[in-house]
């Protein structure tokens, strides 16, 4: 049996300007939101839409991709895979978050 793969394709918009994060030996990070859409009728038979967010994190060589010509509102497709992690703030209160980390961007269109 093979083992399961976790992989997660999302096509959608961004929600914000990419934020990049430069550290301390030079390699970079690429933060943003992006925004995904569902539709369904409900049982009255309107129409319901539901907007997803998504946390997206890109490093590597497609940063530069992501820093020079993603911006707002610009429909892209990603490719990548789920992760979770946690950390407790000054208060001690668990937070968790979900992301994506990319590892393949293709850009759909202009905003």
């Amino acid at each position: 049996m093979n083992a399961l793969r976790n992989k997660v394709q999302l096509i959608g918009r961004l929600g914000q300007d990419p934020e990049i994060v430069t550290f301390a030996d030079g390699n970079k990070m690429a933060k943003f939101s992006m925004a995904t859409d569902d539709s369904y009728k409900d049982k009255d038979g309107k129409k319901v839409e539901r907007t997803y967010w998504h946390n997206i994190v890109v490093k590597g060589g497609l940063v530069k991709v992501v820093e020079n010509y993603i911006t707002k509102g610009q429909e892209i497709v990603i490719e990548g895979k789920l992760t979770n992690r946690s950390w407790d703030d000054k208060e001690g209160n668990k937070h968790y978050i979900t992301e994506v980390f990319c590892n393949e961007l293709v850009m759909l269109g202009s905003k």
